[in-house]
């Protein structure tokens, strides 16, 4: 039995996957897998912005609108960039380091991966 050409993608379901030695990457979205971990993986789990896009550890993602910040003078804008984010379990389901706000929580309903 020989292995297939392509792979659709876990990440953003893209019929392209291709390999690479080990890992498979989409070439749209430039998620990198190991084949076996995607029947693995717990598809309950999966953590999806405002626009229902999968997010994962690392992505950079946009605030869409205005959120207040307990104790600051002023909100995060729409439009604000966060780098690099921190997925965790509960209610505000990112951990990420704004700009002039520090170390926050956000939830993902609030953010689009950009």
């Amino acid at each position: 039995m020989s292995a297939p050409d392509s792979l659709p993608c876990p990440n953003c379901q893209s019929p392209y996957g291709y390999p690479t030695g080990t890992l498979w990457v989409c070439p749209e979205c430039n998620h990198e897998w190991i084949p076996d971990d995607s029947a693995v993986s717990d598809n309950g789990n999966q953590v999806l912005d405002a626009n229902g896009n999968v997010l994962q550890d690392g992505d950079t993602v946009v605030v869409v609108k205005d959120l207040p910040v307990k104790g600051a003078p002023k909100p995060i804008k729409a439009g604000t960039k966060v780098k690099n984010i921190r997925l965790t379990e509960g209610d505000h389901n990112i951990d990420c380091k704004i700009d002039g706000f520090g170390a926050m929580g956000l939830k993902s309903e609030f953010v689009k991966k950009g």
